[in-house]
């Protein structure tokens, strides 16, 4: 098909331009007025050639599937052909994937040394609320003033007590905190000095059966690092995954570099991968960066389907890559992890142990050094921030928030709170508490924006030092078209929003419901003109169609 392509093209071409020699010919033969009118004429059915031959070639590439090999079924070249894709790595055409929509919130505050530093945190927790689709008040196996290995069981839920969540360190059981309704808020755990590991005898992976090897993983710890789509839930111990996906790296902003995670943590994500494989029938894909120099730990990686992707933010987010490698549709289940994720699970077999080290980054403008930090998950944040945040500027003392994960999906801990389950950044950026004058009429202040009110759009690699201020309240819900050129999905989020607000479960599973979670329209809310909280109606929605079965 590729040699017919090619063939088609030049014959097109070839041909358009002796219908262009003749018109030129005939207009030569004729003077005045006239020679314009048989110009403008074939310059019409010059247009109309190549529109129609361009259709026709795309519909019949279409009508046989060739055009999903990634290739260019059209008389003309594409920019990527006349200029190069800018894709950094050597990859099979088929598997890139160029996404045009999105957009970068370019923040000041990056780590830009990736030295890892190794700075011991007191306390450790872990938060049931990190876990969706647990009960509020999960079975708590541990007391206040016991001692624990790192691995232990401490809770798990009622209807699921295969499942097994296990404390990241070794230590004393300082505090159950409670929350509404008695509801369990989290377990903290006071460290010791010298970590002792509850050990496992790994399986032998070429032996186990896929249910023994579920079983080893429930029981060990590492089967809540699996998330499960539809619903972004705790994966389900008796499903078989269509197929399992991982992102290899993240472009929300200020995010840790993925490359700086798994140097030195090869053998042990290789492991994981190999882990993974066995538990789907399908295939394990693994999204790379197709604009940088991702590790070889990724594009040299074994037994998995690699796709690369190039584009702006959220062109890194797992949902964003499974909806243009193969998305989800009703009835499918498949499961995603994260990078550090896989490396626990890896850890598992070649360490014989419930490996929590995370490596996380410390990121944003109000921070004396932005730095990598190796932890552990559930690590209290006090002593990674301790002297490092700027408290005062210009004689006046600052507000901060402090969030664990990014500026866009992260949650705010406070300055002495716990890392997330599954987040690997801590984000410090100032209260935006004030009102600006006439801000919606004189844009001032630099800021943020997909708007080209404001000049940065002129200076794409421009920095800002962002605040929370949303600089303006909750709206009528208009339509703008803002949302489709920030997010590169076929999706109508949109009306996707307001069939979710009023209960239309039919439309809502039409409109793509299945293949969101709140981190992929995260970017959608930064752009919304109405203010709207889409990741919050989006939970709602996925929340009421889960119960509904």
């Amino acid at each position: 098909m590729k040699s017919n392509n090619i063939i088609i093209k030049t014959s097109l071409l070839f041909s358009l331009l002796f219908f262009a020699e003749v018109v030129n010919a005939q207009a030569g033969m004729t003077g005045g007025m006239s020679n314009w009118i048989l110009i403008g004429l074939g310059i019409l059915v010059l247009l109309i050639l190549l529109f129609v031959g361009d259709s026709l070639l795309k519909l019949e590439a279409k009508s046989i599937g060739a055009d999903e090999a990634g290739e260019n079924y059209s008389i003309l070249p594409n920019t990527g052909e006349l200029f190069g894709s800018g894709v950094s790595v050597n990859a099979p055409a088929q598997k890139v994937h160029v996404l045009k929509q999105g957009h970068d919130i370019n923040l000041e505050g990056k780590a830009t040394d990736s030295t890892v530093h190794n700075v011991q945190a007191r306390t450790f927790s872990i938060k049931p609320t990190d876990f969706i689709g647990l009960q509020p008040i999960p079975k708590v196996t541990v007391a206040v003033g016991e001692t624990v290995k790192a691995g232990d069981v401490i809770f798990y839920d009622k209807k699921l007590p295969d499942i097994k969540f296990c404390s990241p360190v070794s230590g004393e059981v300082l505090e159950v905190k409670r929350g509404a309704k008695r509801s369990i808020a989290e377990i903290i755990i006071l460290a010791d000095i010298e970590q002792s590991y509850r050990e496992y005898e790994p399986l032998n992976l070429n032996q186990a059966s896929r249910d023994e090897l579920k079983t080893f993983l429930a029981e060990s710890g590492v089967w809540p690092m699996i998330k499960q789509r539809p619903y972004q839930i705790l994966a389900d111990l008796e499903a078989t995954p269509r197929d399992i996906f991982i992102s290899t790296f993240d472009t929300a902003p200020l995010a840790p570099d993925s490359n700086v995670i798994v140097k030195g943590r090869e053998e042990a994500f290789q492991a994981g991968l190999d882990v993974l494989g066995k538990l789907t029938d399908g295939k394990v894909y693994l999204g790379i960066d197709a604009a940088s120099n991702p590790s070889g730990a990724f594009t040299n990686a074994l037994n998995v389907d690699k796709h690369y992707f190039k584009g702006k933010h959220p062109a890194g987010n797992v949902g964003v890559q499974i909806h243009h490698i193969k998305p989800i549709n009703a009835g499918d289940v498949v499961w995603t992890l994260g990078v550090q994720e896989v490396i626990s699970i890896g850890s598992l077999f070649t360490a014989g142990k419930f490996d929590a080290e995370r490596v996380i980054v410390l990121a944003g403008a109000e921070l004396e050094e932005p730095k990598y930090i190796r932890t552990k998950i559930g690590a209290s944040i006090g002593n990674f921030l301790a002297e490092n945040i700027v408290e005062v500027e210009d004689g006046e003392a600052l507000s901060l928030r402090v969030l664990s994960g990014d500026v866009l999906t992260g949650s705010d801990i406070g300055s002495n709170g716990h890392l997330g389950f599954f987040d690997d950044q801590i984000t410090v950026l100032q209260e935006g508490a004030y009102n600006e004058m006439f801000g919606w009429l004189l844009p001032l202040a630099p800021r943020p924006s997909v708007s080209r009110t404001f000049p940065g759009f002129l200076m794409p690699s421009l920095e800002y030092r962002a605040d929370t201020n949303t600089h303006g309240e909750k709206r009528a819900f208009v339509v703008t078209g803002q949302y489709e050129k920030v997010l590169p999905m076929d999706i109508y989020v949109q009306h996707l929003m307001k069939s979710i607000l009023v209960n239309d479960y039919e439309r809502m599973e039409g409109l793509g419901l299945y293949e969101l979670a709140e981190e992929d329209v995260a970017i959608c809310e930064f752009v919304c003109t109405s203010k709207q909280p889409l990741q919050s109606i989006l939970r709602e929605g996925l929340d009421m169609m889960r119960e509904q079965g």
